[in-house]
């Protein structure tokens, strides 16, 4: 079969005839559909990712596809049944053997791009800010990066929980699409003073950050006492250092969070998230923003959309039918 591999780090993904995995106990074989791309693929590109594979090591996050094969034990599942699931590594190629636990079913009214595309950025967003932060109806909500991948979907979330939602990005263009997904209030970050108007609109209550750095230095300057903030990513390349003191001034919460951990710790929260989630595709309150759809040999040039911030929602790769 055909796979996207990581030879040697910092090195373009190459395309490889690969053996076809066999299922052990307890996993699935998918034939694969679809595949979300994620900034984080391109941390493990550069072997900066929390987690680092053993190379060669096929990368892509999130795949939809149909089960082909049962491995022993695997119940609740069937063949010929079309299922989305945060894998961590192995969507980049023709079929992938992954555990059953982490499978969702698809819904029939859900393609497989939507689908693709659907449960790290809809996952990480929902988990964020119900789980983690307890975002209240009526509570300001600052989210920075707000036109990629994961900011779009927290500027949906955040709507349909009854938040008050400013989204802030780079250029008229990003804004829109924010706008557009039901952001109350537009920051150009690019022009405009984060700080400055966020506290003119009344401070922020919470704070989803996948970008770190000087924007959420700006961000945590805005805060009203008692907010949270989420660093969630550092897109930006700067990790910020955060001084304890200005959290105690304002009694705030830095909580961290690493949506992917809790496939392994607690997968409970992931599951709920998803079925709460599909239920809201179901009802017609959100649908994946999918600006760009590549072929599998063009990987490459998919995951550079993503590395120069030119990518609004969630970029796919296509790979099969289905």
């Amino acid at each position: 079969m055909r796979a996207m591999q990581v030879v040697e780090l910092g090195q373009p993904l190459e395309l490889r005839e690969v053996e076809k995995p066999t299922p052990l106990a307890g996993e699935v074989l998918v034939k694969v559909h679809a595949c979300g791309l994620n900034f984080g693929d391109t941390l493990v590109i550069k072997g900066t990712y929390q987690e680092k594979p053993q190379l060669p090591a096929t990368v892509g996050m999130e795949l939809c596809g149909t089960i082909e094969a049962l491995g022993a034990g695997v119940e609740g599942l069937h063949v010929g049944q079309k299922v989305g699931a945060y894998s961590g590594f192995g969507g980049l190629a023709d079929y992938a053997a992954i555990p059953a636990e982490i499978c969702v079913p698809v819904p029939d009214e859900m393609d497989s791009l939507d689908a693709a595309a659907f449960l790290v950025a809809y996952g990480t967003s929902h988990v964020a800010l119900d789980y983690k932060a307890q975002l209240q109806p009526g509570e300001r909500l600052l989210v920075l990066g707000a036109s990629g991948g994961v900011g779009l979907t927290a500027v949906e979330v955040g709507k349909i929980m009854g938040a008050e939602v400013i989204a802030c990005a780079r250029g008229a263009a990003k804004l829109e699409l924010c706008k557009a997904a039901g952001a109350d209030h537009l920051i150009c970050s690019e022009t405009e003073d984060i700080r400055d108007v966020v506290k003119s609109l009344g401070g922020a209550d919470v704070v989803y950050d996948p970008i770190g750095g000087d924007q959420f230095k700006a961000a945590m300057r805005a805060c009203n006492p008692e907010a949270r903030l989420l660093p969630l990513g550092f897109a930006s390349g700067d990790v910020p250092q955060i001084p304890a003191n200005h959290l105690l001034v304002k009694n705030l919460t830095v909580i961290g969070f690493y949506w992917g951990g809790y496939v392994r710790v607690k997968p409970k929260v992931l599951t709920d998230s998803f079925a709460t989630l599909i239920d809201w595709y179901s009802a017609g309150k959100i649908k994946p923003h999918v600006s760009a759809v590549h072929a599998l040999e063009d990987a490459n040039a998919a995951l550079d959309l993503l590395r120069t911030r030119k990518a609004t929602g969630k970029v796919v790769v296509k790979i099969s039918a289905g």
